[in-house]
């Protein structure tokens, strides 16, 4: 199931899941949001036709869980991007928090801060918790995993340089795109197989595979689970591959006038224009 929020004339912001026949099914009759459908399990429908639905071209995608009880990110966590970063190859996971202020949908602008001269781009794979849990072994991670989505993790390098702290550099609004559906699990055979990458005007700026994450979802869920409890709703984006801006030579900075696409093998992909604050 694919599931996402969505809204039609009036405006109001729903739950769905994206259907055959270029449809978006109607779940607001059993759900508040969609946190409250990952919160209550729900990876499939009975009988769609029950359901009110709408075409496609009739609603307008938002981010598909706008209110997550915590966004982590993992910083550093493929090979390559830790080289062009020029920082060693971590021995426990990089963890900083995005706050749900910045969060966006397809289509949304990304909003560049007159305080950063460096906003930079970082497609990542998100994993989406449904059964939360303490301590949780890694190998019980897929029991925990209610889906995947796609991030753009987009960052102000100026800011996040100035403070041994990333957070609040990952977190101006409009910084954390996500989107379009969340893709349940058990559409997903193997997370750690998947194509990933990010282009600018279609030109290809970041083409890796989730093979290469250093630590891999069970691990991340292990380690996490170790400290806090995760929550059902909890998103964990994993980390981006090399080719960020930060990273190029000459560097490549997100500038007003850019289209951002994030694409992610399965989880379709999510395009967002760049405007100057």
């Amino acid at each position: 199931m694919k599931l996402v929020s969505f809204s039609t004339k009036d405006g109001k912001i729903r739950p769905g899941a994206l259907a055959e026949g270029d449809a978006v099914v109607d779940l607001s009759a059993g759900y508040a949001n969609t946190l409250a459908a990952i919160t209550a399990g729900v990876t499939s429908i009975e009988k769609p036709g029950s359901y009110p639905s709408y075409k496609t071209s009739e609603v307008r995608l938002h981010a598909p869980l706008a209110n997550p009880p915590r966004v982590f990110a993992i910083g550093l966590n493929y090979r390559e991007h830790a080289i062009e970063s020029k920082m060693a190859f971590p021995e426990f996971p990089v963890v900083f928090f995005k706050l749900s202020t910045a969060i966006i949908g397809p289509g949304d602008a990304i909003v560049l801060p007159k305080n950063s001269n460096e906003p930079d781009y970082e497609a990542e794979l998100a994993f989406v918790i449904g059964k939360g849990g303490f301590r949780i072994p890694a190998s019980a991670w897929r029991e925990h995993i209610y889906g995947y989505t796609n991030i753009n993790d987009v960052s102000a390098r100026d800011i996040q340089r100035s403070t041994s702290q990333w957070s609040l550099a990952k977190s101006f609004p409009t910084f954390c795109p996500m989107g379009p559906a969340i893709v349940t699990a058990d559409e997903i055979a193997d997370p750690h197989s998947l194509k990933i990458g990010l282009s600018i005007h279609g030109e290809t700026l970041q083409n890796s595979t989730t093979s290469e994450l250093i630590f891999k979802i069970p691990d991340l869920i292990e380690y996490l689970s170790s400290i806090t409890p995760l929550l059902p709703g909890d998103v964990v984006s994993t980390g981006t591959p090399s080719g960020v801006g930060m990273g190029r030579t000459p560097k490549r900075w997100l500038k007003a006038g850019d289209s951002v696409t994030v694409a992610i093998e399965g989880l379709g992909s999510l395009t967002n224009p760049v405007v100057a604050e």
